[in-house]
């Protein structure tokens, strides 16, 4: 799943009220995105495969899926698209599981603030943008590369990781240098820039 950089990022904005999620999306679009209102879950999930989106802002309380409900569904579809919740209801438990359960990276009260709903989408674009290109990058890794990547940018030493792995260091540092190779990257530095 691809999306071009260099092109507006799509943007979804999901919510039972017609009104409010077009009145979103035409604040995202004059903000240069590619913005659309759903005002059903399912019909969002039925379209999001053939046209994925950076960020998903999504009501919490809806009809028959609520906003948590439909997150599950769109992670299995697309762990990578940033989501933002948004609801008239707002409550401290929804609040805490927005993020820590659903991994959203912020929950919005209605009415909007809307300078915050655009800093959220950013940083969201930005995040799954990031994500994207993460595993664009660590495709060609093979399974043992990608175990020795994921313990350099955790900051072990090429001798910490050739213990946990039962490998010489010498074995090591030639995954590492196919890592590098791999991921078109100039060393640790931009290594850990990767995942960061």
């Amino acid at each position: 799943m691809t999306l071009s950089a260099s092109a507006p990022a799509t943007v979804y904005v999901l919510d039972d009220d017609a009104d409010l999620g077009a009145s979103v999306s035409r604040l995202l679009v004059r903000h240069g995105h590619a913005a659309r209102a759903f005002v059903e879950p399912v019909a969002l999930l039925r379209d999001y495969p053939r046209d994925p989106a950076a960020c998903i802002i999504s009501d919490v309380m809806m009809g028959d899926m609520d906003g948590f409900t439909f997150a599950d569904a769109v992670r299995e579809l697309d762990p990578d698209v940033a989501l933002v919740f948004m609801t008239a209801w707002p409550t401290t438990a929804n609040a805490v599981d927005s993020v820590r359960r659903y991994g959203g990276l912020d929950y919005l009260e209605k009415p909007i603030d809307e300078d915050r709903l655009l800093t959220a989408v950013a940083e969201g674009v930005a995040w799954s943008n990031g994500r994207r290109l993460l595993n664009r990058r660590t495709a060609l890794l093979t399974a043992r590369e990608r175990q020795v990547f994921d313990m350099l940018v955790r900051g072990h030493s090429n001798k910490a990781i050739a213990g946990a792995l039962g490998l010489s260091i010498k074995t090591i540092e030639n995954h590492r240098a196919a890592v590098v190779t791999k991921t078109g990257t100039n060393g640790l530095a931009q290594l850990i820039a990767l995942v960061s």
